[in-house]
């Protein structure tokens, strides 16, 4: 990768979770000339999945992310839902060689929501992108939501999202859909929330709150950006 190039990492539980909460941020990024990589921690696969599910998810990726101009794509295949009999320190230190080899300056994370997957690779992004060592370089870290999961919260008994940070991806988002579309065994038709129409319409909504068209929101962890990046921007 080059060195000069802003990179960008994204974390995802799972295939489809890194298009359904940043596809727009992501192809903005790269349109703009930054290096993404997209992680993908768990996999849809045995014994819960058939092996087949897990080729053809693992295929859609490859395919969506092309769309959103990443240049990297690399996945740890955890059986999905399973991961809490993975050992935390073997986890934590997987998770730890890849953010060490792209050495993000934006780490965007799952919210720690209704999935436990989420919750524990929350939990080892947090770890990993601590303010020591290669953490230190880290400009932005971020967690994004995930239509359905992160919104079947309970409400006030558990987190609920509740973005601080929303990114205009009003020129990106028929990108978002078409990188969504890639990811066929995943759409389901409307009214279901992993649909194109109610993703639309969370972008649609997050735009409004933050004054333009299309949206995503994001809770920001730990910013250490210096402000003049904002001079004209």
């Amino acid at each position: 990768m080059s060195s000069t190039s802003p990179r960008m990492l994204v974390i995802a539980p799972h295939p489809d979770d890194e298009i359904l909460g940043v596809g727009g941020t992501m192809a903005r990024f790269t349109q703009a000339g930054g290096e993404l990589t997209v992680l993908t921690v768990a996999a849809h696969m045995p014994p819960l999945y058939p092996k087949e599910v897990h080729e053809q998810t693992v295929a859609e990726a490859h395919q969506a992310h092309a769309v959103v101009g990443a240049c990297r794509s690399e996945f740890l295949d955890y059986p999905a839902a399973l991961m809490d009999d993975v050992r935390v320190p073997d986890f934590n230190r997987r998770i730890h060689e890849v953010v060490q080899q792209v050495a993000p300056d934006v780490l965007l994370i799952p919210y720690p929501d209704r999935h436990i997957d989420h919750r524990l690779i929350f939990d080892a992004a947090m770890v990993v992108s601590r303010p020591v060592g290669m953490g230190r370089g880290i400009k932005l870290v971020a967690a994004y939501e995930t239509i359905s999961e992160t919104h079947w919260n309970a409400p006030h008994i558990e987190p609920n999202f509740t973005p601080n940070w929303v990114v205009d991806i009003t020129d990106t988002i028929e990108t978002k859909l078409a990188a969504m579309a890639c990811y066929e065994s995943q759409v389901h038709t409307f009214p279901q929330p992993r649909s194109v129409e109610a993703l639309k319409a969370l972008a649609l909504f997050r735009g409004s709150q933050a004054g333009f068209g299309y949206g995503e929101g994001f809770h920001v962890i730990r910013m250490t950006a210096p402000p003049e990046m904002f001079i004209g921007g």
